[in-house]
């Protein structure tokens, strides 16, 4: 029932985006969010009763936006704990129009969790990876997003402390910028890669609309849908006519 509750918040926060005409940034740092009963206790969010959705504001909250909702933590998590690396990968693929290289072969895998517990958090386990140089460059992308929002667990809930230890929520990104924890993410993310994350999104939406991935031939739309929603300013309902008049979706190809 938790994970139903996760899956429709976020698209309540979608849906009203879209119908408010909100700025699309707003949801990666919407100060409002969408909870019954069950998902505010989860989220140790007080004085929300009963199994109705109802909007909720977030003040002072490290759960703004998408980067704060369980069904972000849950989907990019291991069933019995966090992935930094699946968290920046996703991050890097569904926010910011970025594919990471695939691994490399006969690269071990983590430890996973056992009964008496390894006492490294997972950031340290992680290193090992770093080291290698076949691996280092790839994780220098995905790692320190993902350690952004490691006091998240693998359920969305927050955490201040992993096996007795303080979380370590700071990083580098590949530009260079420093962050401490999903608020500075958050902000790194709308200031310096806002282009990237319109594309992201129109990304997704044209291809939903053609009913077809996207080729080569289909960037010159992609790119004006960007450009027209940069122009409106980041308008949801903008991005959206900008999809339906684009030349892809007037001249949709026949099934035959």
């Amino acid at each position: 029932r938790l994970r139903d509750s996760m899956r429709r918040e976020t698209e309540m926060l979608f849906s009203y985006v879209v119908r408010e005409d909100l700025p699309l940034t707003t949801l990666l740092d919407a100060d409002f969010t969408f909870l019954n009963e069950d998902l505010a206790r989860h989220y140790d969010i007080p004085d929300v009763k009963g199994n109705e959705f109802r909007k909720v504001e977030l003040k002072n909250s490290h759960r703004r936006g998408i980067l704060g909702q369980g069904s972000f933590h849950l989907l990019t998590s291991y069933p019995l704990r966090t992935s930094p690396v699946l968290r920046g990968k996703y991050v890097l693929e569904n926010l910011l129009d970025t594919a990471p290289p695939p691994p490399p072969p006969n690269i071990p895998q983590l430890e996973p969790p056992t009964r008496h517990g390894d006492q490294r958090s997972l950031r340290e386990q992680l290193e090992k990876h770093r080291e290698d140089p076949a691996c280092a460059s790839c994780h220098a992308l995905m790692d320190p997003i993902g350690f952004g929002l490691e006091n998240f667990d693998a359920t969305g809930a927050w955490r201040d402390r992993e096996n007795g230890k303080d979380i370590d929520a700071a990083g580098e990104l590949a530009s260079g910028r420093q962050i401490h924890g999903v608020d500075d993410l958050r902000k790194a993310l709308i200031e310096d890669h806002r282009p990237e994350f319109y594309r992201s999104i129109a990304t997704k939406l044209l291809t939903y609309a053609l009913g077809r991935g996207l080729d080569w031939y289909d960037k010159p739309a992609l790119d004006k849908i960007v450009a027209d929603t940069e122009a409106a300013k980041g308008s949801s309902r903008a991005m959206l006519r900008a999809v339906i008049d684009s030349v892809p979706f007037q001249y949709r190809r026949g099934d035959s």
